[in-house]
């Protein structure tokens, strides 16, 4: 395996990253031409016992400070809007992005494809197509790193983070956990497979046939007992789940969230932090009796029932 200085640009977004990197390497290039350049020819110039003349010039103050006041603040502000346009795009998620789930623990990447298929340390993709991984970690904090998509997220215990990529070619590329995880964080090393479409579809009719992620996450949530407090109980007063993922919940605090990854993932296993509006704290906390590829699935099958309206689930069970 070679590592090349600068790996093939092989997504949306490692081009905009570059374009943004050789620009800093341009315009500091150029100022410390600017700095450095005048002091080593004044050391040479007007060192001691050189004869030069050293007769005080008066020199016009106000146009040299307002020079290089002026022109270094445009430039300067000019790269943080580059800069933050790059940002803004990695960032903002495209709408018809495909899920997939990553949960990193000492020491793998496990992956799960929407479709149900598992995999370890290889995460295989369509070319040309949006991806959204939603990164969770089992165990301490991870980094997942892809060099030639240029994109590295932490993955921190307790929370979800989102990233995004679109691939441009087809390939084998290196995946990394760039955050020392453990004694064996050396070894936690996987790849990418890029795929046409065509491939991606044979790899998908090809492998496991099992539940998909939602289907999963509905056995679940039918066994830990979800349903019976959450689809429409007389005996136990809770908010309905099926239908509310995307959509805004007020809480007895006043403020009003998303009803999003992070939002789910803490009214299961801390229910105390968030409790909607007209209800009391009585959700016990499922924390030590589900891991992170459970809660994805559970996520997961609320996330296919988004659109389903509570009170028509109620009404026909």
């Amino acid at each position: 395996m070679t590592f090349p200085l600068f790996p093939t640009e092989a997504s949306d977004a490692a081009a905009q990253t570059d374009y943004l990197y050789w620009g800093l390497i341009a315009i500091s290039s150029v100022v410390m031409l600017i700095v450095f350049v005048p002091i080593i020819y004044f050391i040479f110039k007007y060192r001691r016992g050189k004869r030069a003349d050293r007769t005080p010039v008066n020199l016009p103050e106000l146009p040299i400070e307002l020079t290089w006041t002026i022109i270094p603040t445009f430039i300067f502000v000019g790269l943080f809007l580059w800069g933050a346009k790059v940002f803004w795009n990695n960032q903002r998620v495209p709408p018809d992005a495909m899920q997939i789930n990553v949960v990193g623990k000492q020491w793998m990447w496990k992956i799960q494809h929407p479709e149900g298929h598992r995999e370890i340390n290889e995460l295989h993709v369509p070319v040309g197509r949006n991806i959204r991984i939603t990164l969770a970690s089992q165990d301490v904090i991870h980094s997942f790193f892809l060099p030639e998509f240029r994109i590295k997220q932490d993955v921190v215990p307790g929370r979800y983070t989102t990233i995004w990529f679109n691939a441009r070619r087809v390939g084998t590329y290196r995946l990394f956990c760039s955050e020392y995880c453990g004694t064996h964080h050396s070894a936690m090393i996987g790849r990418v497979i890029v795929m046409p479409p065509a491939a991606y579809a044979n790899w998908l009719a090809q492998g496991q046939h099992g539940n998909t992620l939602a289907q999963s996450g509905e056995r679940l949530y039918r066994e830990l007992g979800c349903s019976g407090c959450h689809d429409g109980s007389t005996v136990v007063r809770a908010p309905p789940l099926l239908g509310l993922f995307g959509k805004p919940v007020p809480l007895n605090s006043g403020e009003v969230v998303i009803a999003d990854e992070a939002y789910l993932r803490d009214s299961i296993l801390l229910p105390a932090r968030q409790i909607a509006g007209g209800y009391t704290n009585d959700m016990p906390s499922f924390e030590g009796r589900i891991n992170e590829e459970q809660l994805l699935e559970i996520i997961a099958y609320l996330r296919s029932r988004g659109a389903t309206n509570p009170e028509e689930r109620t009404a026909n069970p």
